[in-house]
């Protein structure tokens, strides 16, 4: 199974997604290099309040990096340049997020993003995506809550992390 791509998603409902956390959406034409990618090759990558995305970016690693942004303190993310940093707490947050998020994504969702992650490499003690969201990602799961970034039901909020002194 290969990862959905953007292109295959459409652009409109990322763009509309991400808007809500004051993320702009650059689409790069297929041949180009992704400017700011971590990961290199398709994967998207991430200036300042810009996620840069080709049609063939994996649409797990435009959330992917997107949660990164909206995870991250504002003092990072005012000097973001490719690498998000961030503890590892964090990247769990990352993670889980990027998992409720799918689901506002029409014909995505988390079912698709576990397979995703799953088929992308991720890595989990329990050995998939879905075991860990499920059974092992309390402390994710809290740390979200503790940073206002989802509700106790679960449901992000739509506002960008604030301070560091947020984390504990």
């Amino acid at each position: 199974m290969s990862v959905l791509c953007c292109a295959e998603l459409g652009r409109e409902p990322l763009q509309a997604l991400l808007a809500r956390y004051g993320l702009r959406i650059d689409w790069l034409p297929l041949a180009s290099v992704i400017p700011g990618s971590y990961w290199g090759e398709t994967e998207a990558g991430l200036i300042s309040d810009r996620l840069l995305l080709r049609d063939d970016t994996p649409v797990h690693s435009a959330l992917h990096e997107a949660c990164h942004y909206i995870c991250m303190d504002a003092e990072r993310r005012a000097r973001l340049h490719t690498d998000a940093g961030g503890e590892p707490i964090e990247e769990n947050g990352v993670c889980y997020l990027q998992i409720l998020l799918a689901d506002a994504l029409p014909g995505f969702g988390r079912v698709r993003m576990w397979a995703d992650m799953d088929t992308w490499g991720y890595s989990f003690r329990l050995g998939s995506a879905r075991a860990w969201f499920e059974q092992d990602a309390d402390d994710a799961r809290q740390w979200l809550l503790d940073n206002g970034l989802i509700d106790a039901a679960e449901q992000p909020v739509y506002r960008l992390r604030q301070g560091s002194e947020q984390a504990a």
